[in-house]
């Protein structure tokens, strides 16, 4: 073996190498996610124990506060006969549609508010005074122009959604130096190659962390959506165990709903690291 690495050294080959660091820092970097993680456990732990001991010990009555260990067993029951699975899945697709949509509509729009000044001031009050109106307050107004259909819950998943991902999309626009936009007109860089190379690259972390939010907002509409003239879904389930007084599967339902989100949100901000890598702190500069 040894005169094999001779040979190939003396005919100008190279032989392959371990890098051990990269190796490393991963490690240290899985470590240091871990550690982070948990940090937060006791304080879950803790708040388990109070929400088992409160109806326990007859503090709470159980009728309306059912124990914790009653609460997973009915979310286990729940989980393994399907009644529940199929509430997630109709969220879950309903939550995707929309915020799809308001993925293709928004960060375009805002790539154009925010390259152009123009047009920028011709849209601005109009869509700030949008932005900054409940989603929430005009639900019925959806019910109302679109029925209890799809239709309705989709669109004001996709108006939900939309905002964080048109301002983050402006902001990251915005946020490009001057300076290289400068130097790649003096160098007579296209307005296309302008956005391909540097525009776009550069407000990749803002909508990055603009998508996140819209996603985590898109999860939220659609339960309260679901809880008016909806048949399925996660937030008909709750809502539906409310009114025939299932409080175990209020609470399961509940539970799967934190579970959800929290899945959700730790995906996304491992995607928003990957897709962020080379930037030194991203999502910096941001609106929330």
């Amino acid at each position: 073996m040894s005169e094999e690495l001779v040979a190939a050294s003396q005919a100008g080959l190279k032989t392959p190498t371990v890098d051990s660091g990269s190796y490393i820092k991963r490690f240290e970097h899985l470590f240091e996610g871990l550690n982070k993680w948990s940090q937060g456990i006791p304080l879950v732990l803790a708040f388990f124990a109070v929400w088992e001991a409160l109806p326990r010990l007859g503090l709470i009555d159980p009728l309306f506060l059912p124990a914790f260990s009653t609460t997973i067993k009915t979310l286990f029951d729940l989980t393994v006969s399907g009644k529940l699975l199929l509430h997630v899945l109709v969220s879950l697709q309903r939550s995707l549609i929309g915020f799809g949509l308001a993925v293709l509509i928004a960060v375009p729009l805002g790539f154009l508010m925010g390259w152009y000044s123009r047009f920028e001031r011709y849209t601005d009050l109009l869509m700030q005074s949008l932005r900054n109106t409940s989603t929430f307050a005009l639900l019925p107004i959806f019910l109302l122009l679109l029925g209890l259909g799809e239709a309705s819950k989709i669109a004001i998943i996709f108006y939900g959604a939309s905002w964080q991902l048109l301002m983050n999309t402006i902001t990251g626009v915005k946020s490009v130096d001057p300076i290289y936009i400068k130097a790649a007109k003096s160098m007579g860089v296209s307005d296309r190659d302008l956005f391909r190379k540097i525009i776009l690259p550069a407000s990749i972390p803002s909508i990055v962390v603009g998508a996140r939010m819209g996603a985590k907002i898109a999860l939220m509409v659609v339960i309260a959506a679901e809880m008016i003239g909806a048949k399925t879904g996660l937030g008909f389930f709750i809502q539906n165990a409310q009114f025939n007084f299932m409080i175990p599967e209020m609470y399961a339902g509940i539970l799967t709903l934190a579970i959800l989100g929290l899945t959700i949100n730790y995906l996304l901000v491992w995607f928003e690291k990957k897709a962020t890598y080379w930037k030194g702190e991203f999502g910096s500069g941001v609106i929330g």
